[in-house]
């Protein structure tokens, strides 16, 4: 069976109606965990306790247990999983402070486990917290969510993204938040043709569904300006990046779209231009890392690389980056882009809980369905208005707004916008029918 599914288009009047009949048809004495009934007559299957959670912010309320699997020792993504994961436990732990949902805390401590960014580990270690989630808090990395999507539709189980592939548009367990990588390398194109002249870019890149998606975005976005494309594929680590390095110091494109982990373009940024490279490199989002202004590569990253970004940077004025702030501080957090994502990433299953607790239906398919029917999504700023629409199929989600930031030692996360709200006509008038990555030839 495939893994990608064209989203349902679901009226939230009548899912809710559902919702409601569904609830009164279960059971109300029974364990909250095995399919009883919850706090204030809400149905509830897995993942979900009428006992407190573990050190509960409000004692008297049940707990609904979610699930993390992140990058947390050994993959590419390792410095920044556990900024992500410590990002949404601030987030979950402000619900919690406001009351909970529907009568329950949030507990995302409670099973927290390495993916490793391995797609077998992945798949392993979300076997063993399965029966005891309700969704999960988090899944990072494209290929190990990709390796669990199958098991998450067939079980129900919602699973907010830690990545930004354009394939999350088309898979009704993931609630994505935020541009694909292909929109943002779309509008990152486009602005280096307009402002720049640029008359040629180069995708190097990660294989798979993550730098695949960003190089299908750039190709896209090359071809609609008429201007030369040129496809680099290279692998994680940074013994291994002298092939890109050689490439583009050959080839000399305009702009380089880099699609890989900090460190990986931290290396080509600052092997390239100490070997003559003069163009400028262009970052998918998770290319950058406060640390890497203490770096050899800062003077190579301050002359010619900037950030394609979903939101503004942690410094940036909005109440949620405020909310979020705050945080950080009450958790001792150093300020971190990452930090920022994790928060992010939290609002649509926030408002997914919110929704079904609302439809008195807190199991699993009643999460499910209230997440499909959600219609947009408040995320206090972060995001435009209209964001989060998971109801009416994948180009309605597709969020097609990107921010384009700079290094800037004095910032407290080492970069700062320079554009915002980047929407080029690329992406303005891209149709998403499929992944990117499936549906352009590199």
């Amino acid at each position: 069976m495939s893994s990608t599914r064209t989203r349902r288009r679901v009226a939230a009047a009548g899912l809710a109606g559902l919702a409601v009949l569904a609830a009164g048809c279960r059971g109300g004495g029974e364990d909250p965990g095995d399919g009883g009934g919850g706090e204030g007559g809400i149905a509830t299957d897995v993942g979900v306790t009428s006992e407190a959670c573990p050190e509960a912010v409000n004692p008297d309320n049940g707990c609904i247990y979610l699930g993390t699997l992140s990058d947390l020792t050994v993959g590419p993504f390792a410095p920044a999983g556990p900024v992500i994961v410590a990002g949404q436990e601030a987030f979950w732990q402000r619900v919690n402070e406001d009351g909970g949902i529907g009568g329950y805390d949030i507990n995302v401590t409670e099973y927290v486990r390495d993916n490793q960014y391995n797609p077998q580990v992945a798949n392993q270690v979300y076997q063993e917290i399965k029966p005891d989630i309700l969704a999960l808090a988090q899944t990072l990395g494209s290929p190990p969510t990709a390796a669990i999507v199958e098991d998450l539709e067939a079980e129900k189980i919602v699973a907010a993204p830690a990545g930004w592939t354009s394939l999350y548009l088309f898979q009704d367990a993931i609630l994505e938040s935020g541009p694909t990588y292909c929109a943002e390398a779309m509008n990152g194109v486009d602005y280096a043709v307009e402002t720049n002249n640029a008359e040629s870019v180069m995708a190097v890149h990660y294989a798979g569904d993550y730098g695949g998606d960003a190089a299908a975005g750039a190709k896209v976005a090359a071809d609609a300006n008429g201007i030369d494309f040129a496809n680099v594929e290279t692998t994680a680590g940074t013994d291994n990046q002298a092939s890109a390095v050689a490439a583009i110091v050959e080839q000399q494109p305009d702009v380089v779209v880099v699609s890989t982990g900090p460190a990986d373009m931290a290396t080509i940024v600052g092997q390239s231009v100490a070997a003559g490279f003069t163009g400028k490199f262009l970052g998918s989002s998770p290319t950058w890392n406060v640390a890497l202004l203490q770096s050899p590569a800062a003077p190579a990253l301050q002359a010619s690389y900037q950030l394609l970004g979903p939101w503004a940077p942690f410094d940036s004025d909005s109440p949620g980056h405020e909310a979020m702030r705050a945080g950080a501080e009450a958790a001792g957090a150093t300020p971190n882009e990452f930090f920022l994502a994790g928060w992010a990433w939290s609002y649509p299953l926030k408002a997914a809980l919110e929704a079904a607790a609302e439809n008195g239906d807190l199991t699993r398919e009643g999460l499910y369905e209230a997440a499909s029917g959600l219609s947009s999504v408040d995320y206090e700023g972060i995001l435009p208005d209209g964001s989060g629409d998971y109801a009416d199929g994948g180009d309605s989600a597709a969020v097609r707004v990107t921010q384009l930031s700079s290094p800037d030692p004095t910032a407290s996360t080492g970069i700062s916008v320079t554009e915002a709200d980047l929407e080029g006509s690329t992406a303005e008038g891209y149709e998403f029918t499929g992944p990117c990555y499936e549906d352009v030839e590199l």
